[in-house]
């Protein structure tokens, strides 16, 4: 169901950084945030594939590894919108498939750089604003790898259990400032990225599909905005006693 479809102001009068929202979950995130009443800034490499179709959403483009870079652009979204309440970091990248030994330094430091560092760095650039005013939420995008692990993309699964940890440290260590901090876990999404995986695998695409949901309780891949919905309630206000959990939301994968 679309965003447009449901009621607005679930997150009314909030002010959200959305890292990767070019993306496909990414851009749904964005969309179903401004739907219910938020502005946000989106962080990304990349422009977003078409407008917004509203001046809600304005965009940054950066690179988010880069401290200087995301430091500045920060400054610039408190002094345009306002101190931010809400902080998504959904930024990712796959890397290569291939098993350790066979991965090089330069693809680790550029997994690790953009799936870890760069929600260190936005955490550590956002949340000055969140205690000053005691109260914020942030939600950090990890995987269901990041729970299982997996053979495809081992740099990849290793980047999102490191995020779900940093995660549970965080909400730990800002609770006391007003401030949540939730990881959510997607399974297999109807995404570009989920499909450059797929291609990518030695199963091929069909039997890496066939053996990632068939079995599963809901036997399809998600859609972007069943993660969307997931982020709007832990920006929400709605999850104000929801801190240093996990939102999996995988058709069931995790359950077997």
């Amino acid at each position: 169901m679309s965003a447009d479809r449901q009621h607005t102001g679930r997150v009314a009068g909030k002010v959200a950084i959305v890292t990767g929202g070019s993306g496909d979950l990414g851009a749904a995130t964005v969309r179903m945030l401004t739907a219910h009443g938020a502005r946000v800034a989106n962080f990304d490499r990349t422009a977003p594939a078409e407008p917004w179709g509203t001046d809600a959403v304005a965009d940054w483009t950066l690179d988010i590894t880069d401290a200087a870079q995301v430091e500045n652009a920060v400054r610039q979204v408190a002094e345009r919108f306002g101190a931010p309440d809400v902080l998504v970091n959904g930024a990712g990248i796959l890397g290569r498939p291939a098993p350790s030994h066979e991965a090089t330094e330069e693809e680790f430091d550029a997994v690790i750089g953009v799936n870890l560092k760069g929600t260190w760095l936005l955490t550590k650039y956002v949340v000055p604003h969140m205690i000053e005013r005691g109260r914020g939420s942030i939600v950090n995008f990890s995987s269901i790898h990041g729970l299982t692990g997996g053979g495809n993309v081992p740099l990849y699964h290793a980047s999102k259990g490191a995020v779900r940890l940093l995660t549970k440290s965080d909400a730990v260590v800002y609770g006391p400032h007003g401030i949540r901090v939730n990881s959510i876990h997607p399974g297999s999404m109807r995404t570009k990225m989920s499909r450059s995986s797929a291609e990518g695998s030695p199963l091929g695409a069909d039997e890496y599909y066939r053996q990632l949901v068939l079995g599963n309780p809901i036997a399809r891949q998600g859609e972007p905005d069943e993660i969307a919905y997931g982020v709007l309630y832990l920006a929400s206000d709605e999850s104000s006693f929801t801190t240093g959990t996990e939102l999996v939301i995988d058709g069931g994968y995790t359950a077997h």
